[in-house]
């Protein structure tokens, strides 16, 4: 059977990356491979996850590049080669330029740990998003699941779920729970999704 290829950027420990290695794993992202794992970060425990579920990698290090122009051209012949279809952004902590977005047009996915348009854009990631919700004092936050643009956080959305902040969170506690009620629900289900109306040729 025909599948999207689909390539998953990381820079971390990759928890929404062993998301996807599940539900592909489980049957549930059936119209998807996970046909490449590429990092930014040489240190990644993302890249063992990858190596551990028998997914190719490929690294590429922005600071040993001599710019933005050749960070991203490298990474477009990683892209290349392994003739992927879909990019998935997870947990990936480098701001992609619009020449790079504009190849891939609703064809990069990202999820991002807030209720967008609320705690997002330029300088929002990881537990800064989570202090920043506590620190407004909302009482719902979440994920959302969107298409990646020239915009940080920009770009349409797929999906959204909520999830309720409790009295005595911190960002690490909130973070945890986002993660586990939100993100890695959201993002596999969103993968299938558009995996599949590429397949159709489609846009959903």
């Amino acid at each position: 059977m025909e599948k999207t290829k689909i390539a998953v950027l990381v820079s971390g420990g990759g928890t929404n990356l062993q998301a996807l290695i599940d539900s592909a794993a489980c049957g549930q992202l059936s119209s998807g491979e996970l046909a490449l794992v590429l990092a930014g970060n040489r240190e990644a425990y993302a890249l063992r996850r990858a190596e551990k579920a028998g997914i190719p990698t490929e690294i590429v290090v922005k600071k040993e590049c001599a710019g933005q122009a050749e960070f991203e051209k490298k990474m477009l012949a990683a892209l290349e080669k392994y003739g992927i279809q879909l990019i998935v952004l997870a947990g990936f902590m480098n701001i992609l330029s619009a020449d790079f977005t504009s190849r891939y047009p609703e064809r990069i996915i990202n999820v991002h740990p807030s209720l967008i348009p609320s705690f997002c854009g330029r300088g929002f990631y990881g537990l800064r998003v989570h202090q920043a919700a506590l620190d407004y004092g909302v009482k719902v936050t979440g994920a959302t699941v969107h298409f990646v643009n020239e915009i940080p956080d920009g770009g349409r959305i797929i999906a959204q779920k909520a999830v309720e902040i409790q009295p005595g969170d911190t960002p690490e506690i909130l973070q945890k729970r986002v993660m586990e009620q939100a993100e890695w629900i959201l993002l596999p289900r969103a993968v299938e999704q558009v995996s599949a109306a590429i397949l159709k040729g489609e846009t959903i």
